[in-house]
């Protein structure tokens, strides 16, 4: 038998099942293979003392942001939504100094994200409506992946934008030749 895709069932509607899958793939898909990737090579544009500058007492380093992120989805996914302990210290990521050297960073995303991905993949989707304690708060597990998206997204926006002040250069993260339409006559 075939697995649902994102097509309606017979009554032309989608069971909760195949919209928590395409959830949880859309969730996969902007965390790992758009979100982490860009993370990357942010990091491989700076040096170590980069990563770490602070451009003035009001704004944190990219090497705060990362631990930042490391903590928030280690708490959101790994804790909130995996039921595993919780040993965040939140105002840590913000205070370090570093610094971190930059592929001591990167490994620890990268195996945040992989024990992320862990605790996703085991996600039964038609549990996502079930309430979880996550930091202060009571949360769907809904609710979990899309604050863990939008959060992640908008700090590798930050970093993006540093990289591109501070180098002057485009990350490139798309094909705009492919991104534009023909234009036509009509």
């Amino acid at each position: 038998m075939e697995e649902p895709s994102a097509a309606a069932d017979c009554e032309g509607k989608m069971s909760d099942s195949t919209w928590g899958k395409a959830l949880i793939a859309e969730c996969e898909r902007r965390l790992f293979e758009e979100s982490l990737p860009r993370i990357q090579k942010c990091l491989g544009q700076l040096s170590d003392e980069e990563i770490w500058r602070r451009p003035n007492a009001e704004t944190v380093s990219v090497g705060n942001l990362v631990l930042h992120l490391c903590g928030n989805v280690r708490q959101w996914i790994c804790s909130g939504l995996g039921g595993e302990p919780d040993h965040r210290r939140r105002s840590v990521e913000f205070t370090s100094p570093g610094p971190l050297p930059r592929q001591q960073l990167l490994d620890l995303l990268q195996s945040t994200l992989a024990d992320a991905r862990r605790v996703v993949d085991s996600v039964d989707p038609a549990t996502l409506l079930e309430v979880r304690p996550v930091q202060v708060y009571r949360e769907s597990g809904l609710s979990i992946l899309i604050h863990v998206v939008e959060h992640f997204s908008y700090h590798t926006g930050q970093i993006t934008y540093y990289v591109k002040s501070l180098k002057g250069v485009d990350m490139a993260y798309y094909d705009v030749g492919k991104l534009e339409r023909p234009q036509g006559n009509g």
